[in-house]
């Protein structure tokens, strides 16, 4: 949030001041004993670490108004400003004594107590902070007895909070209130005491838990406001109370973070207005032509609402513009060319929105002074097509470029390395081609790289990197490049935390390359999937926390993996194996892996050591993926229960055997459950009615006997997928399956023994008229690997046909 102006001239005023006070000794008269002593009694009572106050002593500078922090009138040396900061320890009413006080800045210290009630009785005061001092509790109702306060800050992160806002009534003269972070939600008629304040330029009320009467709001703002910031008070209200934009005053409106809805107002009288936030809110109107008017606009956020229709050339007029966030809603049409005339814009963000348009017709004229001027450009997720032209590389200031995921195609432009102030480059998910540019060496300031998921192709070499000593991040994957180092032994000039060359080709010999090597001590995410590399894996990939090096020629037998750090880190670590020759027992796995794919290897032995240990933890796995192993045995009954995380479960074409364990039913947040491919025996355990979250079960090719469970219909109702077929299950299809009300998928085939028909489903075919398909019967078997099904009516505890 900017800071408004007349506090940015204020805090000058105070600095000047402080010049002034402390420059001539020579004119400075000395303070009254008695205020000096009561700064002597108020330090006693404080605990100052950092020594801050060791010039407020009396074997020192006899003169108080000499002391940090202290500021006396020239014309009768009594303190009148009093600036205290990092300190702790308790607040002494010797203060009481400063009769001509005008001016208390408490904020950030650390006191640890509540507001004082003498604080109350320094009756000369006319600014007063007690911002993120560490006092707590309910506000000191005798504040209101300050009637000479232009300036109340009593914005805090602690535990302040006020049960009414009456008090306030009492400051007619105050003209700047700040009550960030304080929880006003007891305080019901906050708007009506806000009214009452006739000189009341600027109003921050953010973060206080508002209560959403919006007849407050609508009724009771003054008219002499002209900076309001109500943002993050999750405010319901179905529509912006109007009232706000009939404050002709208004210069700062923020009703950012709120749950607004509605269209915005399509007449304003607010023409003065220079930031205007309404972020994360829930209009689903167009952008209002009259802010488009509104010419001494410099930050505009619109961002994360339902906003339709198109961006206005009207634009045009916004000359002062600093700022424009329209992102992530729902605008259509072409960008304004407009909009690279505005020569200060220094920051546009449109992504995610439904902008569309050849780039080069919105921004292959830009004028000089906005290729100046600009510093992040954000258009990402829209579908925007064609080239992009060469003026993309003549950005004087630009920090960011975002076009990830937009339509994109031809090549890179070759001077985009003169872009030397860029940090952040991501052209992600367009149909880029040709070959990656050697300029982009030059792009010394760059920390991020992403150019994944397009056609590039050709060779890149140490050249693409010479100059890259900054970047942590490049994320290369899915473009068929080709590394081919000079020299074998390259050194990289940055130190990555993140590397994505998925499909690369990384050069003769497929063994991890040394210069991967030297990136050991940062990296955090670490992607080398289908690059061909074979031979054993280094020790080092074991610690990294995102790390896929699935469908590669890598073997060897893989360690415990725990934590990146250790067993007590938050980060939840990903490990993806799949596709390769890694062989032996099932490695354990620390409670802090997240997901865990070996799908696709040749890991042997039972799974007993994997899912069971002697200790009371569990473990925070979410998805586990072992399918397409040579496991065997079966699976333990009584362990299943460590693993409550689980939403993903493949066991799938292993040997396991046995029945499938009633502990399953502990698995209440599995949502797709696959053992297909397997030895399994014995009945579907009535215990499984407990996931009620199943999306997919898939338990075909086993042994699996008895009936389809009746209790799924009742308690799968989310269920889309379920695949029996090629089991020895027997029995009626009863009219259960008609709860299924989700199911996409059923496949029966391969089963004999059942008996009836399926409810709602023809002897022959039934083209289904909402879901997408049809069913087969066969009176031996189903002859459809898959059945769309619905049933269309359920009527006295039967399905019927339309």
């Amino acid at each position: 949030m900017n800071v408004p102006l007349f506090f940015f001239l204020f805090c000058s005023f105070i600095t000047l001041n402080f010049c002034i006070g402390n420059s001539s000794s020579n004119t400075i008269i000395a303070c009254p004993e008695v205020e000096k002593q009561a700064l002597l009694s108020f330090k006693h009572s404080l605990q100052d670490p950092l020594n801050l106050l060791s010039s407020w002593s009396i074997n020192g500078e006899v003169n108080c108004c000499k002391w940090k922090g202290v500021f006396c009138n020239n014309l009768t040396g009594h303190v009148d400003e009093l600036y205290l900061q990092n300190l702790s320890g308790k607040t002494n009413p010797s203060l009481l004594n400063l009769k001509h006080l005008k001016y208390l800045d408490l904020s950030q210290n650390y006191f640890h107590q509540t507001i004082p009630s003498f604080i109350g009785s320094i009756t000369s005061l006319e600014y007063l902070n007690l911002s993120n001092a560490g006092f707590y509790g309910k506000i000191p109702h005798n504040i209101g007895n300050l009637s000479n306060l232009h300036t109340l800050v009593l914005g805090n992160y602690a535990s302040l909070y006020a049960d009414s806002l009456e008090w306030l009534s009492g400051l007619s003269k105050l003209e700047h209130l700040n009550m960030n972070s304080v929880n006003l939600s007891k305080a019901a008629n906050w708007a009506q005491v806000i009214n009452k304040l006739p000189s009341l330029i600027e109003l921050h009320f953010s973060y206080c838990s508002l209560n959403d009467n919006n007849d407050n709001i609508a009724n009771n703002i003054t008219n002499s406001l002209a900076i309001l910031d109500l943002s993050n008070n999750h405010i319901q209200s179905f529509a912006i109370p109007r009232r706000i934009f009939q404050l002709t005053n208004l210069i700062f409106l923020d009703l950012s973070l709120n749950s607004f809805e509605g269209p915005i107002p399509t007449t304003s009288n607010t023409t003065k207005i220079r930031h205007f936030d309404l972020f994360s809110n829930s209009f689903n109107s167009t952008i209002p032509d009259w802010l488009y008017t509104c010419k001494d606009l410099e930050f505009v956020s619109l961002r994360l609402n339902h906003l339709q229709g198109t961006i206005s050339n009207a634009i045009a007029n916004l000359t002062s513009l600093k700022t424009l966030d329209l992102s992530r809603n729902e605008l259509s049409g072409n960008v304004p060319r407009e909009i690279t005339n505005l020569c200060k814009m220094q920051s546009l963000d449109l992504h995610r929105n439904k902008l569309a348009g050849e780039i080069s017709d919105s921004f292959g004229n830009m004028s000089d002074c906005f290729l100046g001027a600009l510093e992040s450009l954000n258009m990402w997720d829209n579908q925007l097509s064609g080239h992009l032209t060469h003026q993309f590389g003549e950005f004087k200031s630009l920090r960011d470029l975002y076009l990830t995921n937009n339509l994109l195609s031809g090549v890179i432009p070759n001077n985009i390395g003169n872009l030397s102030s860029l940090e952040v480059l991501s052209l992600d998910g367009n149909k880029l081609t040709g070959n990656l540019p050697e300029s982009m060496g030059n792009l010394f300031n760059l920390t991020s790289l992403s150019i994944e998921d397009n056609m590039l192709e050709g060779v890149v070499t140490e050249t693409h990197f010479a100059h890259l000593s900054n970047l942590i991040s490049l994320h290369a994957s899915g473009n068929n490049l080709t590394l081919k180092l000079i020299s074998p032994n390259w050194i990289p000039p940055f130190k990555l935390y993140n590397l994505n060359l998925r499909s690369w080709n990384l050069g003769s010999g497929s063994q991890i390359l040394s210069w991967i090597e030297t990136q050991k001590n940062n990296m955090n995410n670490l992607d080398l999937s289908n690059t061909g590399l074979s031979g054993n894996v280094p020790s080092w990939f074991w610690n990294i926390l995102v790390l896929n090096i699935s469908h590669n020629q890598l073997h060897g037998k893989i360690p415990l993996i725990t934590g990146p750090k250790d067993e007590f880190s938050s980060l939840m670590r990903l490990v993806y194996l799949s596709s390769n020759k890694f062989s032996g027992p099932l490695p354990r796995v620390g409670y802090t892996v997240k997901e865990l794919d070996l799908s696709n290897n040749s890991f042997s032995g039972d799974m007993s050591h994997f899912l069971c240990d002697m200790t009371n933890q569990t473990y925070q796995l979410e998805i586990l993926h072992l399918g397409g192993n040579h496991l065997t045995g079966e699976l333990p009954e009584d362990c299943l229960m460590k693993w409550p995380s689980l939403e993903v479960l493949n066991l799938g074409n292993n040997n396991l055997s046995g029945t499938i364990p009633n502990s399953i039913g502990f698995l209440a947040n599995l949502r797709s459950f696959n053992l297909y491919g397997n030895k399994f025996s014995g009945h579907i355990p009535f215990s499984m009615r407990n996931c009620t979250k199943l999306l997919k079960i898939d338990l075909a090719d086993n042994n699996l006997d008895g009936t389809i469970p009746t209790w799924m219909g009742a308690s799968l109702s989310n269920l889309r997928f379920l695949i029996l077929r090629s089991n020895k299950l027997s029995g009626e299809i009863t009219s259960t399956v008609c709860h299924l009300n989700s199911l996409q998928i059923l496949d029966l085939s391969g089963i004999i023994d059942f008996l009836g028909i399926i409810p709602g489903v023809s002897i022959i075919l039934l083209a289904m008229t909402t879901q997408r398909g049809f069913v087969f019967w066969s009176p031996i078997f189903f002859l459809l690997v898959s059945i769309y099904r619905e049933c269309v009516d359920y009527h006295k505890g039967e399905c019927t046909n339309l």
